[in-house]
């Protein structure tokens, strides 16, 4: 068995799910059925309590395939000649994580989707919030609340600003990687331009043009409102997800979904951010965005707007 050709690597909320989907139906590629599988997060070990300490961190590090050989079995089934896959959305942030791929498969093919860091926070903070899992009910205060959090162990997905660094992390990256074997694509040309897209990502692939599977993604999350009844529910789901940590994951799941979709019903679409809420946001992103356009010799001076750009399932075009 042999290491993936490819990866997805970034960043969550950024359109990986709707890429990932995208691909899958191309007879040139094989990507694991398991979507995240998160291998090179772990560095061969069980992933370490102290760092799932967020509610429902735990719980979801009992998935992670941290060991080598049920890593490469995802790919055991690959047809012969067809380029193998991986979509972990975490390895972009993780300099920890692009060192191993780097040290593991020199010669793998990266590919990048990033998003205004401020819509992406936003998407991050309401997934968790309407999944009872955020107990803090204002973005903001969410996002101040981050270096503590960080500092205790809270697991990546609770770090809103710091896995929007882009040009932190693409820096790291272009010192491990050559630039011809990381493609970069912004979230709004796979939500606007699906079709162009994924006919830039074949060619980067070197695979033919096809006519791939475009789907809306499946993890969009209804907004919950704050009331009495969200306030109990997340409240069960939390506890719920402590205890679930300590048993197999599908045992807590299967607990877990009809609460969630208890939670989710009568949501809508997430409020837009003011203009006040999303400069107080920015001011965590606007030195990496000079770094970034810097990295990358390009633009993003629309991340500097006072009005962001929606969803993904808003603007998507397939």
């Amino acid at each position: 068995m042999s290491w993936p050709d490819f990866f997805l690597i970034g960043t969550p909320k950024g359109g990986t799910t709707a890429l990932h989907s995208a691909l899958v139906g191309h007879p040139q590629l094989y990507l694991s059925s398991v979507k995240e599988p998160k291998f090179f997060l772990c560095d061969g070990r069980r992933p370490a309590r102290s760092n799932q300490v967020g509610p429902g961190d735990a719980h979801s590090a009992r998935e992670w395939v941290w060991r080598e050989s049920d890593y490469l079995r995802l790919f055991a089934d690959a047809p012969a000649g067809t380029l193998t896959g991986e979509s972990t959305p975490f390895y972009l942030y993780d300099q920890d994580a692009q060192r191993r791929i780097a040290t593991t498969t020199p010669d793998a093919r990266l590919i990048a989707v990033i998003r205004d860091p401020v819509d992406r926070a936003y998407s991050n903070w309401t997934h968790l919030w309407s999944d009872g899992l955020e107990p803090v009910a204002d973005f903001n205060e969410a996002l101040a609340k981050e270096d503590s959090r960080v500092a205790a162990g809270y697991a990546p997905f609770w770090h809103y600003a710091r896995v929007g660094h882009y040009g932190a992390q693409l820096k790291n990256l272009y010192e491990l990687f050559p630039r011809e074997q990381v493609l970069v694509l912004r979230y709004r040309e796979l939500a606007e331009e699906p079709d162009r897209t994924i006919a830039a990502v074949c060619d980067f692939l070197g695979v033919k043009q096809h006519p791939a599977a475009k789907s809306k993604p499946d993890n969009v999350h209804p907004y919950v409102s704050p009331g009495i009844r969200q306030r109990l529910l997340s409240s069960t789901i939390r506890a719920g997800a402590a205890v679930g940590s300590y048993a197999p994951p599908q045992i807590w799941r299967s607990v877990e979904g009809p609460l969630r979709s208890a939670l989710h019903a009568g949501g809508g679409r997430r409020p837009q951010l003011t203009v006040e809420q999303r400069r107080d946001a920015l001011t965590r992103f606007a030195d990496d965005i000079g770094l970034l356009e810097d990295v990358l010799g390009r633009s993003f001076d629309d991340w500097r707007s006072d009005a962001g750009r929606g969803e993904f399932s808003q603007r998507w075009r397939g």
